[in-house]
């Protein structure tokens, strides 16, 4: 279980907290969204909750120890993927693995084990002997869960996760943290990616400005569709024929420079940006304007002005 204690982060007094007292928690066998503006503090709170930011104020709980007096054994029952992963790039992957194991006290047979597991289940088997920089973004994903699968914590931090994958990337992703509710674990997951967190989140936590303005239960998200009828916008890079002949097929096109505008929008949002990438194509905004979710969370953000 994760809670999160009047949490405080002032990285300037200038400029105000980061985040001002949040409070909010991840049951086991529950997958909580986590959603916010760029900006709103998400990123923020992981990392407090991960250990690698310390509290202005308040503090983390992980399954009854605090990570600021407790760290070390609060960070033995935590998974933690941060959006861009930062291991040794000339390391090879499953000398890495074992060398993180030491950290946990695994014996060394009983990590060359967990590290063969890990790496078939993760589709990183016949990888295992190959160096990071040869790994592709999606491949790098799935090493950063196999470190933090290793130890089988109970509590797991996911930070944008789904950034940059393609469909099968996107479906892999959803079925592990799926997986790992099953087996009764507590997840966290931040995304822009608002129809995936709808469709797999059992509550959301909705942060704006560094504040917590809603917790939605799954009741409450009940009938929201976000799959027809909408206006997807995007902001892309290195646009290609490709690729617009394929938003083509998703909706009435309107092309402005870098931005695209696709009304009458009928599909499934949440594969549009992984289909880009596959096709080469870099998506810097993200946003689907009648997603249910979508109109929710800006009438949140509306109501706390």
């Amino acid at each position: 279980m994760i809670e999160a204690k009047n949490l405080t982060k002032v990285y300037s007094k200038s400029q105000g907290p980061a985040i001002n007292s949040v409070n909010f928690d991840v049951r086991d066998g529950e997958i909580v969204g986590f959603v916010g503006l760029n900006g709103a503090g998400k990123t923020t709170t992981i990392r407090v909750a991960s250990g690698v930011s310390i509290p202005t104020a308040g503090t983390i709980v992980l399954d009854g120890h605090d990570i600021v007096t407790d760290k070390i054994a609060a960070s033995k029952t935590l998974g933690w993927v941060p959006e861009l992963p930062n291991f040794e790039q000339n390391a090879r992957a499953k000398d890495l693995i074992l060398y993180f194991a030491g950290f946990y006290g695994i014996p060394v047979e009983d990590a060359k084990k967990r590290a063969s597991a890990l790496f078939s289940a993760l589709s990183l088997a016949g990888f295992e002997k190959r160096k990071l920089r040869t790994y592709s973004q999606g491949m790098k994903k799935r090493f950063s869960l196999a470190a933090a699968m290793l130890p089988d914590p109970q509590n797991y931090l996911f930070d944008e996760i789904l950034n940059g994958l393609d469909i099968e990337g996107v479906q892999f992703m959803r079925n592990l943290m799926i997986d790992l509710r099953k087996k009764n674990k507590a997840v966290l997951l931040s995304s822009h990616i608002l129809t995936e967190i709808e469709n797999i989140s059992d509550r959301v936590v909705f942060i704006h400005k560094g504040k917590i303005i809603k917790i939605a239960t799954r009741d409450e998200l009940t009938g929201i569709s976000s799959s027809t009828g909408g206006v997807l916008k995007l902001v892309v890079s290195n646009m290609n024929d490709d690729a617009l002949a394929y938003l083509k097929t998703m909706g009435d096109i309107r092309v402005e420079g870098s931005v695209i505008v696709l009304s009458n929008f009928h599909g499934d949002s949440s594969l549009v940006n992984a289909e880009l990438v596959k096709r080469g194509v870099a998506v810097r905004e993200f946003s689907f304007e009648k997603s249910s979710l979508e109109d929710y969370f800006t009438k949140l953000i509306g109501n706390s002005k």
